[in-house]
């Protein structure tokens, strides 16, 4: 295949929106890592002018890719994707407006207790006329019935999902042969997934023949809303559902096998075709827990034979029942056109899919890759997508039963009589993603190809999906909304980053030298930020760095184990009283390390966080009981996650010796992580906001002063540092601020080899306690709602080791890890014990 070809071919896989499986898009011919941040966000639904407070879906996510030749022809990949949802989703929909939910509500309970909130409730009572059709006039609430559908939304706590997958492939002269796997994991799903695929050239290599397998097994552990108790019904799921700590958990295993085969034939030197058949096999349990479809139950015996008189409706939600298998064809087709006279390429795509559940599908797709200047790549792309409904999608139902009938038997005895399942289809569902609609997108994506062997590029797709839209007209118009996907991205060519810095190195000398050691004069424990400076101008340095810290066992008080009584009667304050305290807390940071070198005493970094936080909650021995109409709810992680706080930070050097270097950074931090994060309002007595430490930022800008100093001498290398965080702002748009922060650490070190070393280092912290409140309401349940439990002074003891590669194909990578073991904890208040930070950092300087 012509390098133009090949150019064109790959330009395909860097369109906006996309998420690039491991290899798909990589070079195999070279070394490379990639790293990707995705923003998809849905705009409001039409609620026929139902008033909602609640946000639209929204979704964050991280993607890393990474390649290498182990051999000439042996090599590896691998990948890792973190999203975070948040926001509202349809769980099903209501034909009468009048009766849709996302309303606040009031409810008294028979205790007196006034209890209000938000909820989408489905349940009314509704008439209708002989022909089912809805009475416009109620006659006995004396209002005018709207009968158009809406959808009905729901919310729920932030949730994370992490996968992560490999590749090995080898390489023969005219053939490829990949196997990989990978697992996904959240809160109620995990699946596991593993495949083979492969090509074969012929013809001169002129013509490609690929094929591949698949099989992944998922497995669903879906925790029932309680807050659905009252109006959604999972009657027809009663044998696979599990109790768990009062928890209702309704279980499934699903499993798909794959099957593909394609063909791609170069044309001409310009162009090149490109045609795909896949077939999918699923088996199992296929609904979606948490999408319930409205059953209007009318109880046959209630029915008048005067053909004036009303029938009176039941309105319910049931949750969905949907096929145990499904069949999938997919037929794929693209063509490829260099445009000489512009130097572009057009990309033109025609995919076709069927099932068994009548669901008939067309996409059609066109790009235009058009090179600029200096390495610069424009790709406008517009795409149209259609399908048809599903056999067994209805909006809503109608049951000839009661859902809920008392009867008195022949003794006297009165018995309540619930609806049968088996009086209802077999199959029906209201998932507006299984109705005939169709979608338009238009979206652009930028790219920078720098000489050096790396890019950079952002794209941004916005999407349409309307019911008109569909081939023949739709029929879930109220489901229409807009959507919009953003992307960053960031690839780095290892293997061309090698090959130009040798280069630039004979240029500078006359003979090559150690790359590897160019740019540290000594290694930096992995827990250490801004420890590094590079030293010519014109240096970049990229990196990535996770962090993870655990806290789990006693609630201490200062330094001492603290028992549930009085956690219950002290740790919330004189007015209120415990009722739960953290059992774990995990939190996991990926930040990614950009440096630059204007001149050779002033680095420039940019340091964008992603973070994601759990924790569970226990209930303390001795509180107080539960509230009238109130639940505990035990055994079921909070979550959040997403875009974290993102540093700015010049790094100044003041003293730079071939022994001894100092340096300052007088960093800022900008406000970009959010501190609203709030844990499920569907209904308020849940929590609202959630705890401060599982919100994502501070909200404030702060400063971020340091000092570091590194110094060497033949295989002992030390060290220390002076860092500082001081809040600039009284208080973020929460009402709080956060405690002022300084560190000191110290380390010392020993170069095994010339690319392995050791370090210990010693940390001492002391954070402030947080200043303000929470000012939007918090359900005040524990110690991590309360300021006063926030901060202290601790003790820690680091333990890492550092490796660099000194020459190879992947020559210049540093990787370094450290573990870091509390010895002392003085918290302010009452706080939940630390039990260790692992930190891992990989970068590479050019």
């Amino acid at each position: 295949m012509s390098k133009t070809l090949k150019t064109l071919t790959s330009a395909a896989l860097l369109l906006p929106g996309l998420v690039v499986h491991t290899g798909q898009a990589a070079d195999p011919s070279r070394a490379n890592i990639n790293f990707q941040y995705t923003r998809y966000q849905e705009g409001k639904r039409d609620l026929l002018g139902t008033r909602s407070d609640l946000n639209p879906i929204m979704v964050d996510t991280l993607h890393g890719t990474g390649g290498f030749l182990l051999t000439d022809r042996l090599r590896f990949s691998f990948g890792y994707t973190q999203d975070t949802w948040s926001g509202a989703t349809p769980i099903a929909m209501t034909p009468f407006a009048s009766t849709a939910g996302n309303k606040e509500f009031t409810r008294i309970l028979p205790t007196g207790e006034v209890v209000s909130g938000a909820s989408p409730y489905i349940t009314g009572i509704e008439d209708f006329d002989h022909n089912l059709d809805p009475l416009r006039q109620d006659p006995i609430a004396g209002r005018v019935v709207d009968p158009r559908s809406v959808l009905v939304l729901s919310t729920a706590s932030p949730e994370t999902r992490k996968q992560g997958d490999f590749r090995m492939g080898y390489e023969w002269d005219n053939a490829v042969v990949n196997f990989g796997g990978g697992l996904s994991h959240e809160k109620d799903y995990k699946s596991s997934y593993g495949n083979i695929n492969g090509r074969f050239d012929f013809n001169q290599k002129l013509t490609s023949l690929k094929w591949g397998g698949a099989y992944t097994t998922s497995d669903t552990s879906a925790i029932l809303d309680h807050d659905t108790l009252s109006y959604v019904t999972p009657l027809a799921y009663n044998g696979q559902i599990d109790f768990q700590d009062r928890l209702r958990i309704l279980r499934g295993n699903r499993q798909d096998w794959a099957a593909n085969i394609g063909l791609t034939q170069v044309l001409g030197k310009n162009s090149l075709i490109d045609a795909n058949i896949g077939y999918t096999h699923s088996s199992g349990f296929m609904e979606n827990p948490y999408k319930a479809t409205t059953v209007i139950f009318i109880d046959p015996d209630t029915i008048s034979p005067n053909p004036a008189d009303s029938i009176r409706g039941n309105v319910r939600a049931v949750l969905e029942q949907r096929p145990d298998y499904r069949n999938q064809l997919a037929i794929s087709n693209r063509f490829v056109q260099h445009i000489s006279p512009l130097d572009a390429a057009l990309h033109l795509n025609y995919k076709f899919s069927f099932d068994d559940w009548g669901i008939n599908a067309h996409t059609f797709e066109s790009d235009w890759i058009q090179p600029l200047f200096e390495g610069w790549t424009l790709t406008p792309r517009i795409r149209y997508y259609s399908q048809s409904a599903a056999d067994f999608y209805q909006p809503y139902l109608f049951s000839n039963q009661a859902f809920l009938k008392t009867i008195t038997n022949s003794a006297g005895e009165t018995q309540a009589i619930t609806y049968d399942p088996r009086k209802l289809p077999q199959d029906f569902a209201s998932d507006h993603r299984l109705a005939s609609f169709g979608s338009l997108s238009g979206g652009i994506s930028l790219n920078k190809r720098f000489a050096r062997g790396f890019e950079l590029e952002a794209g941004f797709e916005y999407y349409t999906r309307a019911s008109a839209f569909a081939f023949g007209g739709g029929n879930s118009s109220f489901a229409d909304f807009d959507y919009y996907v953003a992307n960053a991205a960031l690839k780095i060519g290892l293997e061309t980053l090698n090959v130009n810095q040798i280069g630039r190195n004979r240029s500078a000398s006359g003979a090559a030298h150690d790359h590897a050691a160019q740019h540290d004069h000594t290694f930096i424990p992995a827990g250490i930020m801004f420890g590094h400076t590079l030293d010519k101008a014109g240096d970049i340095m990229v990196g990535y760095r996770f962090m993870y810290a655990r806290q789990t066992g006693d609630i201490l008080r200062g330094s001492h184990a603290a028992s549930d009584l009085e956690i219950v009667n002290q740790a919330c304050g004189d007015l209120v009283l415990c009722r739960f305290a953290p059992d774990y807390m995990n939190m996991r940071m990926h930040m990614l390390d950009i440096m630059y070198a204007p001149t050779r005493w002033l680095n420039l970094m940019l340091m964008p966080q992603f973070m994601d936080m759990e924790m569970n909650l226990r209930p303390l021995e001795g509180r107080p009981s539960l509230a009238p109409g109130g639940h505990d709810h035990p055994g079921t992680p909070h979550a959040t996650g997403g875009v974290a706080d993102t540093i700015m930070m010049p790094l100044i050097k003041l003293l730079d010796r071939p022994n001894h270097r100092l340096h300052i950074g007088l960093g800022l931090s900008a406000p970009t992580g959010s501190v609203d994060q709030e844990v499920r309002r569907m209904a308020k007595i849940d929590g609202g906001i959630i705890h401060f430490d599982m919100q994502l930022g501070s909200g404030t800008w702060d400063f971020m002063p340091n000092l570091t100093y590194t110094g060497s001498h033949s295989q002992w290398y030390w060290g220390g540092q002076l860092y500082g965080v001081k809040r600039l702002e009284n208080q973020n748009e929460s009402g709080y601020r956060l405690g002022d922060l300084f560190q000191a650490s110290t380390w010392g070190g020993y170069r095994l080899t010339n690319w392995l070393a050791t370090s210990v280092r010693g940390v001492y912290t002391s954070r402030g306690s947080i200043q303000g409140d929470f000012n939007t309401f918090n359900a005040r349940i524990g110690p991590m709602d309360f300021p006063h439990n926030q901060g202290g002074q601790f003790w820690d003891l680091g333990i890492g080791i550092n490796a660099r590669v000194p020459s190879g194909r992947l020559v210049g990578n540093h990787v370094a890890f450290e573990w870091l073991q509390p010895l002392r904890d003085d918290f302010n208040g009452y706080q939940l014990e630390r039990q260790g930070a692992l930190s891992a950092t990989w970068h590479y300087s050019f």
